[in-house]
């Protein structure tokens, strides 16, 4: 997004696991969107690499029957499919890489020494893959080819270890686009700009004028047809490890000397590394885990965990996690920073709520005011895209009475289309752009930052909290707080 000087765009796209619901939901209508907007190098072709027993006819028909879901007709959608050639191939098969490496060499796509290999895949598969593509040869050039790895990036510290050095055997770290499509998102994006483009909010954004911060993921749906994964992985390694943690990164930085990537990442390897140890004694009073149990919605009743198919009997998985933290350095030191996400919550919410102090003196405290709520500032990413502040403004008439003003910018015009965060980071992959990846040292911080959560969680495994389906999550969650004042955030705009 940011970077100059990219290497030439690709001339080959390999999707692994093309027939999956990554590749159906995400990745071919983001790539049909920038196709229809023209951002496709002309030579750029695709291979669609999945283990059913289909010819290119079935992979088209297939494909029209996914791009109809978002209104794909007329010409852009034949320039479209005219790029894709289907190959039938086992993650675990030998054969099938040799023969994708002949599929590369056809005159038709061309020769090049920039290939594109996405993995769309179960992350349990990544290194089969690494492995049969270095033993054919479509690791080398070294330095060219691009990997895009989806996260999970490992099931704790050790395993990400493992798997990025398989990943440095064959590939070089400039080489690797770890993905996280939160910070694919325009809000995510525009928070840079919210913060160092503005001189009203940077020389506020400190531990003199914060009290804390609060940075919420909550989902109404529950773990649909994930229950392989998710039952496995939990919302701690699903979401708190990564998309909540780039959040807390993006929120605390401090300014980076350019928007070059690694100028941007240094900084968010910094937070990271600030973040205060969790010690395990204290792993109760900073974090807490809870699982849905049966509940209701307007739609009707809605299963608890225990009852979703594909779950293990007894499993103490969680599905609503929260956490404590405190970034030890001279921006923030003594500001609590407070994650939560969870399944089966009351209403699909993602933001940043950023709470100031109270005035140092209580000037209205004589009058019918007494006590005065705080200021808020939210950044909204879900389900608007949007930044809100709240300021108080005396009422008009004759007492000393305020109300609060809620002063919204939704950044987006009403004519502007939205942008889905896929199609900004299949952009960057194509041109070779790494700013909006994570780099490895910011996966191996994060790691450090949850393991020891982890480790004690998976010593507990008589008991984990519950709460209703369709509420926003355990009471429980709030002894969290430093203060009996501080409450979660749970809308934009508070009644």
């Amino acid at each position: 997004m940011f970077e100059q000087d990219v290497p030439l765009p690709p001339c080959n796209f390999v999707i692994f696991g093309a027939t999956g619901n990554l590749a159906s939901k995400k990745l071919l209508p983001a790539l049909y969107r920038l196709e229809l907007a023209g951002r496709l190098p002309e030579g750029l072709n695709f291979i669609a690499f999945a283990r059913r027993d289909w010819d290119n006819a079935a992979w088209v028909s297939h494909m029209r029957e996914v791009l109809a879901r978002v209104g794909a007709t007329g010409p852009g959608l034949e320039r479209f499919i005219a790029r894709f050639d289907y190959l039938k191939g086992e993650l675990h098969d030998p054969e099938a890489y040799a023969a994708l490496k002949d599929v590369l060499a056809r005159p038709k796509l061309g020769v090049c020494s920039n290939v594109v290999f996405y993995l769309a895949i179960n992350p349990d598969d990544f290194p089969a893959v690494i492995k049969h593509l270095d033993g054919v040869g479509l690791s080398k050039p070294r330095g060219l080819h691009r990997v895009v790895v989806e996260k999970p990036f490992g099931q704790d510290l050790e395993s990400a270890l493992a798997l990025n050095e398989l990943l440095h055997r064959h590939f070089d770290e400039e080489q690797v686009f770890r993905i996280d499509h939160y910070l694919g998102k325009e809000t995510v994006q525009n928070l840079l700009v919210f913060r160092f483009a503005n001189t009203l909010i940077e020389p506020l954004w400190n531990r003199n004028f914060i009290d804390h911060v609060q940075i919420t993921v909550a989902e109404s749906a529950g773990i649909e047809q994930r229950a392989g994964y998710y039952d496995r992985a939990g919302a701690l390694r699903d979401m708190i490890q990564n998309h909540l943690l780039q959040l807390l990164t993006l929120v605390a930085m401090e300014p980076p000397p350019s928007l070059d990537a690694d100028a941007l990442r240094d900084e968010k390897v910094k937070v990271l590394r600030s973040i205060r140890p969790v010690p395990r004694n204290g792993v109760n009073t900073q974090a807490l885990r809870a699982q849905y149990r049966a509940g209701s919605s307007p739609a009707g009743p809605m299963n608890g965990y225990q009852e979703e198919g594909g779950v293990a009997p007894g499993s103490v998985t969680e599905t609503f996690a929260a956490a404590k933290f405190y970034i030890d350095n001279w921006r923030w030191r003594g500001v609590p920073f407070y994650l939560r996400t969870g399944k089966r919550l009351r209403e699909n919410l993602s933001m940043i709520a950023i709470r100031f102090r109270h005035p140092p003196q209580q000037l209205f405290r004589e009058t019918p005011i007494e006590v005065i709520d705080p200021n808020w500032v939210i950044l909204s990413l879900q389900p608007e895209e949007s930044m809100h502040m709240e300021i108080h403004a005396k009422q008009p008439g004759l007492g000393m009475d305020t109300r609060v003003l809620r002063l919204n910018a939704c950044y987006r015009n009403p004519d502007d289309q939205p942008l889905d965060a896929y199609e900004t980071l299949l952009l960057d992959v194509i041109e070779g752009d790494r700013t909006l990846f994570i780099r490895f040292d910011e996966v191996e911080w994060a790691w450090r930052v949850v393991d020891p959560i982890l480790r004690q969680w998976s010593q507990e495994r008589d008991f984990i909290a519950s709460y209703p389906a369709g509420s926003w999550g355990p009471q429980e969650s709030t002894r969290l707080f430093d203060s009996e004042q501080t409450a979660w955030r749970n809308s934009v705009e508070l009644d």
